[in-house]
């Protein structure tokens, strides 16, 4: 859907309220027409809540506000990667913001007019909206207005990545995305399509090219070798514990299930190891 002043202001409402009622940190993120990007800091083992806080409030206001009835999401799992290192981070974040200029519909990751979390990112200043027009009553109990912040990654606290904080390190990898992508415009006679043009776009149009399919759905995103081993190692552990647990549980053991265990968590009450707070 073109992503105009209504939808970039229900975008940051439903993100700001769905990252506060799922208590998760939000560090990136951008709305592009079709699909959007966000980097999400889960400290208490509540991701799965804040997607469906957040996928459900959005869809339902976009479908209000269109008139339709169908799904507005995919009917596939959310793409769910663990961004394993400080690289790691700043290469998906820069990636994100970035995305329309990769994909020459601005020439500038800055002159992409829906919602972004780019500007915060230079300046700092908190994201505000407003109770959407559609959806929302009125006199129901959402709030008029929702106000968050950025959170820093982990690895950038201060000034000891790379010499400088997450912003600016940010902001030079996306001058790096722009610069490649103007001379590969040079180089193919590619032109931008512009903000007016796909703002012009019809809500129904669809992309003219196929997305793969039955391709390798990655949940660990890692550059060094052996750390993304290791990350898979441990995403291998906890499958392996959450297994064994309700097997233990149901012939009357004790057991406490691995942390990251949600469904039963939230729903049974079974006790969980305790999320680590890196």
């Amino acid at each position: 859907m073109p992503p105009d002043g209504d939808t970039t202001n229900a975008f940051l409402y439903c993100l700001g309220y769905a990252a506060s009622h799922a208590r998760v940190g939000v560090m990136f993120f951008i709305a592009c027409s079709n699909h959007y990007h966000a980097g999400i800091i889960d400290h208490e083992g509540r991701l799965p809540e804040f997607l469906e806080c957040f996928h459900k409030l959005f869809a339902k206001h976009q479908n209000a506000r269109f008139g339709r009835w169908e799904n507005f999401w995919a009917a596939e799992q959310t793409s769910v990667v663990e961004l394993v290192g400080p690289e790691d981070i700043l290469a998906k974040a820069a990636y994100a913001v970035s995305n329309p200029v990769k994909d020459n519909l601005v020439a500038s990751a800055s002159d992409w007019t829906g919602a972004s979390s780019l500007a915060a990112h230079r300046d700092g200043h908190p994201f505000v909206a407003f109770r959407p027009r559609h959806f929302f009553r009125p006199e129901g109990p959402m709030p008029e207005e929702i106000s968050f912040s950025l959170t820093l990654p982990p690895g950038f606290e201060g000034s000891r990545h790379a010499g400088s904080a997450f912003g600016p390190v940010l902001l030079a990898e996306v001058a790096k995305v722009q610069h490649s992508a103007a001379q590969h415009r040079r180089e193919t006679g590619a032109t931008v399509l512009g903000m007016e043009t796909v703002l012009a776009q019809p809500i129904d149009g669809r992309p003219k090219s196929h997305e793969p399919r039955r391709q390798l759905s990655p949940r660990v995103a890692c550059r060094n070798a052996w750390r993304r081993v290791e990350a898979l190692a441990r995403n291998r552990e906890f499958l392996l514990a959450y297994r064994a647990a309700p097997e233990r549980l149901l012939a009357g053991l004790d057991v406490v299930f691995p942390a990251g265990s949600y469904w039963l968590r939230r729903f049974v009450g079974v006790p969980c190891e305790p999320c680590s707070s890196a």
